[in-house]
């Protein structure tokens, strides 16, 4: 099958759905209104609320959510074929992602910015809203480590990915100034100084041990696993105009690009997805998730999809910087279906590969079996275990090292292999052959640059709820204005997920973070229908309630199905009997814990049900805030 039909179809579905789905929710369901005074009008301080460039704001918040999910996610789910990820990200992302990101963004951006947690105590009651907080301040902390680790894995020994992300800090900071000190609004210059600075860092990676320089960019997986939590302290106590929205939009002028010429490369090309539609792994058993399609797929498959971590941006930083209501759409729905279309490129990018390929370097047995034999790779053992385990071959993956200049098999986790199906695509444009190697070490790049950008963000999303948590407990803890209670409300969260940065890896934390992740989007769509039901919109109530029952069943299943696969002897054996048990814990509290959250709102809805529709919308003027009571 030729990748290009899947592409245009996907692009096709996407436009329709922004132009004629969310123009619905915008202006029926939601009524959105430019009229009305944003919090970053009404309650600016220059640190958190900050009105925002839309342009600049959607960098951001695509930025913020589209991290390891729709990179990571569709490449380990190719194990089931092209089909079903190819399905799930088309009528998740449209259907049930987009509309759970846009509807959150709108009930913080009318509640004066208020986070998850709050906005679930202020509609549901003080026992859901505690609730909520517990499980969304765990789950934060666990989304950090996860991406985390998919860094520290990215940039381990490499001095020029490691050189390229730290050049961004320095450039972020003289946007940030430029943007709002030096010349405040001109964005396009800004734009400028850090494109032509990260284009410049990107290109002098490969010369840095020629100039002497390697030494000081070379470190190991324990050293940057240190340096990430420093790096999320400081950008989630700096002001969010300084390093964290520059950094941001500017990492997103690199995923959009890169994603812009993966598409013109795929069009070029025209490469053959050499996986099949749907494999036997569908009824489960298969050598990188071992579970079947239903429910393992959506949970593996999230930010391309939907996603729980979603949630919190868009009731974290996003809507504190909202410049006009008429800008959610954009930022709220369009960033979701721009990362759908991003996940399926990943998705063609692993497909594309010979799946014997695919399998020696995503499968688990086979990273084990390559650890096992040290330096010296048997390949034909390697052929042989791989053919065993999924039927197929490998073909071309001992070229492909060659010409990368690196070990491939058993490299798990997904990012390795999506870097070498990108590479492999731009490879073969004509007059790009011998810049493979190139193409690979800037695709890890890449992926490095995308997922960090979620993480600083994850991390100051979650300092604003541990701080309003320990406001609740003394008060001047709890007050953003001071630097001390924002420095030791960070200082607490970076240190709980850079333990786990450091202590775990990606396939002991990858199945607890996909349930929790998508735990959190239930939570968060049942947020949105007590909104909805309260504005009195029961009629439309369908946006919200039918994905949130068919994710509720899904993932309580997956949570089951994983509890039941952390206390196996096998797992025990290959990832520890600690993280078999923070696995199990997490999963029975956060499950608890949504039961909870559910029980609460279906009784609030019952309440709500038939609240009559408030078609008159209060308009405030700007610099007036609303009482909750007109929202």
């Amino acid at each position: 099958m030729n990748a290009i039909p899947l592409l245009l179809v996907a692009a096709c579905v996407f436009v329709l759905a922004y132009r004629f789905y969310a123009a619905f929710l915008a202006e029926k369901v939601l009524r959105i209104s430019d009229a009305r005074a944003t919090p970053a009008e009404t309650l600016a301080d220059g640190r958190d609320f900050v009105k925002t460039n839309k342009f600049v704001l959607f960098g951001h918040h695509f930025a913020a959510i589209a991290a390891a999910g729709p990179l990571i996610g569709p490449v380990l789910a190719a194990q089931y074929g092209v089909l079903p990820g190819a399905l799930w990200i088309l009528l998740g992302s449209v259907l049930a992602g987009a509309v759970h990101d846009f509807i959150i963004l709108f009930a913080s951006v009318r509640r004066n910015g208020d986070g998850l947690a709050k906005i679930a105590r202020d509609e549901t009651g003080p026992v859901v809203g505690a609730v909520a907080q517990v499980a969304v301040l765990l789950i934060l902390i666990l989304s950090m480590a996860v991406l985390a680790i998919v860094v520290v894995n990215a940039l381990a020994e490499s001095a020029w990915g490691t050189f390229t992300v730290a050049a961004t800090i320095p450039l972020a900071l003289i946007m940030g100034v430029w943007m709002y000190k030096f010349r405040p609004g001109k964005v396009g210059e800004a734009s400028v100084i850090g494109v032509v600075g990260l284009i410049a860092a990107t290109l002098a990676g490969p010369y840095l041990k020629q100039w002497g320089l390697e030494p000081f960019f070379l470190h190991t997986k324990e050293n940057i696993a240190l340096a990430l939590p420093v790096y999320g302290f400081v950008a989630a106590t700096l002001p969010v105009w300084m390093l964290l929205c520059p950094r941001d939009y500017l990492s997103t002028w690199v995923k959009l690009g890169v994603i812009v010429m993966l598409t013109g490369g795929i069009f070029i090309v025209a490469p053959t997805l050499r996986m099949p539609l749907i494999t036997p792994f569908v009824a489960g058993g298969g050598p990188v998730v071992p579970g079947p399609v239903y429910p393992f797929l959506f949970i593996t498959i999230a930010c391309g999809a939907i996603s729980g971590f979603h949630s919190l941006i868009a009731s974290g930083t996003t809507p504190k910087m909202i410049p006009s209501e008429g800008a959610m759409r954009f930022i709220g729905y369009g960033a979701m279906v721009t990362e759908g279309f991003v996940a399926l490129t990943a998705l063609v990018a692993a497909c594309a590969l010979h799946p014997g390929d695919y399998f020696a370097m995503n499968s688990g047995a086979i990273g084990k079996m390559v650890k096992e034999m040290g330096a010296d790779i048997d390949m034909a053992a390697i052929s042989a275990q791989v053919f065993a385990l999924s039927g197929y071959m490998p073909v071309e993956i001992q070229n492909l090292s060659n010409l990368i200049g690196e070990r491939l098999v058993g490299r798990t986790g997904g990012g390795v292999a999506l870097a070498v199906g990108m590479a492999s695509i731009f490879g073969k444009i004509p007059g790009l052959t011998h810049l493979v190697s190139y193409w690979y070490h800037f695709v890890i790049v890449f992926e490095a640059l995308f997922i960090l950008t979620a993480v600083d963000t994850g991390t100051r999303v979650a300092r604003y709820i541990m701080q309003d948590g320990l406001g609740a407990l003394w008060k001047p803890l709890g007050d953003s204005k001071n630097p001390l209670a924002v420095g030791f409300s960070a200082l607490l969260v970076v240190s709980a997920w850079g333990w786990l940065v450091y202590n775990g890896s990606i396939m002991s934390l990858w199945p607890m973070f996909g349930v929790a992740n998508q735990l959190l989007a239930v939570t968060a769509l049942a947020i949105g229908t007590t909104v909805l039901l309260k504005m009195g919109r029961a009629r439309y109530v369908g946006v919200t309630l039918v994905p949130l029952v068919f994710l509720t069943v899904t993932v309580f299943v997956a949570g089951m199905l994983n509890i039941q696969n952390f206390a196996n002897e096998k797992f025990i054996a290959q990832y520890g009997r600690v993280f078999s048990t923070i696995n199990i814990t997490l999963s029975v509290v956060l499950l608890a814990s949504v039961t909870i959250i559910l029980f609460g709102s279906v009784r609030k809805w019952r309440e709500l049900w038939h609240t009559p529709d408030t078609e008159q919308d209060v308009v405030a003027p700007i610099g007036v805030t609303l009482p909750a009571t007109t929202l």
